[in-house]
């Protein structure tokens, strides 16, 4: 119901743009979000949006380097990713969840839908 895609290789100061093509059913959900995962550490939300509307959450790290977006004629969800650091490599995954909450819910285990992994690396 997910698939991500958009990952590869950049070197420090470059961009990447993560795209997530969701099912019409799946891209109605009412949160979309990007999350990431480094070898040895927990899953971590990078960046998320109410379909609804209302603003974006992005963790402190990534504040204006990376942005999340969506087109709703192609069902898909996307994360610009820029000026991107070695310590942002990491499996990105896109998530959704198809259930009302209060806020932005920021914990793995509150999405429902999940993407499999696009790998980012940056070297440095």
């Amino acid at each position: 119901q997910l698939q991500a895609s958009g990952g590869g290789l950049v070197q420090a100061g470059g961009s990447l743009r993560l795209s997530c093509a969701a099912s019409e059913r799946t891209f109605s959900s009412y949160y979309m979000a990007w999350f990431r995962q480094a070898p040895g550490k927990e899953r971590e939300i990078v960046a998320a949006i109410s379909r609804s509307g209302g603003a974006p959450y992005y963790r402190d790290s990534v504040k204006g380097r990376f942005t999340i977006s969506d087109d709703n004629a192609k069902n898909t969800v996307y994360l610009q990713m820029d000026s991107l650091k070695p310590e942002d490599t990491a499996a990105y995954y896109c998530a959704a969840r198809d259930r009302g909450y209060f806020g932005i819910p920021m914990r793995p285990n509150s999405y429902a839908y999940w993407g499999q992994g696009t790998l980012v690396t940056v070297s440095s």
